[in-house]
Parts: C-alpha cells; sequence; structure tokens
C-alpha cells in the first residue's frame, strides 16, 4: 500500500485501536476505491455529535456486530464520513478532529478551515494551521 497522508501534509497517523476504527478497520482513516463513503475524518465523538448522527439516520452508538461495530460512546475516536462530519458541521455539532489522523481526501469535502476550527492536536510545526 502506498503511504497516505494526513490534512496537514504528514503520514497519516492512527485514530483509534479502543475502538478498533477504520473503513478497514485497521485504526486508521484510510480510505480507498470500496470506501465510497469516503471515512476520513479522525473525530472525537461527543454527545451532541452522536445525538446528531442519529437524527439524520446514521446511528453511531448501537453496536452492530455483523459490521465489527461496538457502538460509539462520548470521548471515543472514530474515522467518520467526510460528508456526515460536513453536515454536523454546517448545523453547529461538529465533532472535534485530530488533524495528524484525518486523512487528506477528507479535504475533498471539507474545507481546511473548517477542521482547523475543531482540531484538538497541535502539530509540531503551529505555523501549519494558518
Amino acid at each position: 500500500m502506498d503511504e497516505e497522508f494526513n490534512v496537514l501534509g504528514g503520514p497519516l497517523e492512527p485514530c483509534g485501536t479502543d475502538p478498533v476504527t477504520g473503513f478497514y478497520r485497521d485504526g486508521r482513516c484510510s480510505t480507498g476505491p470500496q470506501d465510497v463513503g469516503s471515512h476520513t475524518v479522525c473525530a472525537v465523538v461527543t454527545h451532541e455529535f452522536l445525538e446528531h448522527q442519529a437524527s439524520v439516520g446514521n446511528d453511531l452508538s448501537t453496536p452492530r456486530p455483523e459490521w465489527r461495530f461496538p457502538g460509539l460512546t462520548p470521548g471515543d475516536r472514530w474515522c467518520v464520513v467526510a460528508g456526515r462530519w460536513l453536515q454536523a458541521y454546517e448545523e453547529g455539532v461538529a465533532a472535534p478532529v485530530v488533524l495528524a489522523s484525518t486523512h487528506e481526501r477528507a479535504l475533498d469535502v471539507i474545507p481546511f478551515a473548517y477542521l482547523r476550527e475543531h482540531a484538538v492536536d497541535v502539530p509540531p510545526d503551529p505555523g501549519s494551521l494558518a
């Protein structure tokens, strides 16, 4: 597999392993042709974000073992669909984002400024956030 990059231009870092996230369930927001939803945003889910997602038909709290999905609780890191995160942003309930673990393909859907507004990680060179 070719190296993947984050929205800061560096190597894509892991998002979460408890629970194991990612379209490929490898702990990373990796993407590829099979990932038509673009699960590329590493979000730290909040109660408000989870409620919002349920209200738009994307229940992230209920376990779905057939999809190896444990159900999420506030504070979990999860690779969310870029379009769903953007929808939550536009409705005022965006979850915090780990930029170093958010795949650069998220920028195909979400302006970097929106992600930066909700960043919970600070890169070694904060000037890159400007």
